[in-house]
């Protein structure tokens, strides 16, 4: 038997239960993981409220580190002893072990700590993605990207600024404005203070952005709209603010034929190679300190509502991790 946080129900924090669960032996094609760090992310909040449904009960978490235990038939990449980590949606990270498809698995580099990886292959592979794939940043570029001051965002701030780019991030305080600026935030904006859309305006001389990264949603989208330049992007990737109201496609084409998309870290990194090379990118740019990955806070795994709780109150910033 090993422990387990299970959400028995959709809800607030206060569905998330700690209980025994039996794990079991790993099939063909898979391996058990005994957890040593589980990173914390929104997108667990948007499961066990309901906002993206899922069957319960279920243990969320979508990314951890730890050592395999086991392997099952078929597996001839990973051994006992590895130490690993992975992505994988659907939950079953908030538990002491699991079994895990071992295509879904990539072995930890030397120099890379377990909380570490716990607290960045989500958010790191996310900014890949997005400052890689979905609008390759380029020397040069100014950016705005949402809530700068976040785990995705620290991240991102110093990505791109080693990719040359100039960010602009909005921020929810003047301590998180010095946060996203030590970690390469070039300007940051106060938006409970300040309209962004303005600010954005003046620092590019009133031709706008070429691409902003909005996870906050519902209260940011149409206004990111007003800062794009013409054929600029919006890249809408979460919402931390609640659901989007539906888009009136008509209004892309009246503020200059702009492009909307709503882009998944799992379609990215569907195919075995894919989260490979974004794996590896990630991991490349950590071990020579180009980014570095800020661990917040440290609850340990019987904890998970309280870590719940305090990133729904906006008490956090960079990254969150569960200790077993």
């Amino acid at each position: 038997m090993a422990k387990a946080i299970h959400a028995v129900k959709a809800g607030g924090p206060e569905v998330l239960t700690w209980t025994d669960v039996e794990v079991g032996e790993p099939g063909p094609g898979q391996v058990r993981i005994k957890h040593t760090a589980i990173g914390v992310n929104y997108i667990d909040v948007y499961m066990r409220s309901g906002l993206y449904a899922t069957p319960t009960p279920f243990a969320p978490g979508n990314e951890a580190a730890g050592i395999v235990e086991a392997v099952g038939a078929d597996v001839t990449d990973l051994k006992v002893g590895d130490r690993v980590c992975y992505v994988i949606a659907g939950g079953g990270g908030y538990q002491e072990k699991r079994i895990a498809p071992a295509d879904r698995v990539v072995k930890l580099p030397n120099g890379i700590s377990d909380k570490q990886a716990a607290a960045m292959m989500l958010k790191g592979m996310t900014v890949q993605y997005l400052l890689r794939r979905t609008y390759k940043v380029q020397p040069g570029d100014t950016i705005l990207f949402h809530a700068a001051a976040g785990g995705v965002g620290l991240i991102a701030c110093q990505w791109a600024k080693h990719l040359g780019a100039t960010t602009i991030g909005t921020v929810g305080s003047a301590e998180k404005a010095a946060l996203a600026k030590a970690n390469g935030c070039h300007h940051t904006i106060l938006y409970r203070e300040t309209d962004f859309v303005p600010v954005v305006k003046t620092l590019t001389n009133n031709v706008g952005v070429p691409v902003v990264y909005d996870s906050v949603g519902k209260d940011t989208l149409l206004k990111s709209l007003d800062c794009l330049a013409p054929l600029g992007i919006l890249v809408t990737f979460g919402q931390s603010s609640g659901p989007a109201d539906p888009l009136n496609l008509g209004i892309l084409g009246a503020k200059g034929s702009l492009f909307v998309t709503r882009p998944t870290l799992f379609t990215y990194i569907a195919k075995k190679e894919a989260l490979t090379q974004t794996a590896n990118d990630l991991f490349d740019v950590v071990a020579k300190g180009i980014v570095k990955i800020e661990i917040s806070a440290e609850y340990a795994l019987k904890d998970a509502a309280q870590a719940h709780r305090d990133l729904e109150a906006r008490k956090t910033t960079g990254s969150v991790i569960l200790v077993p």
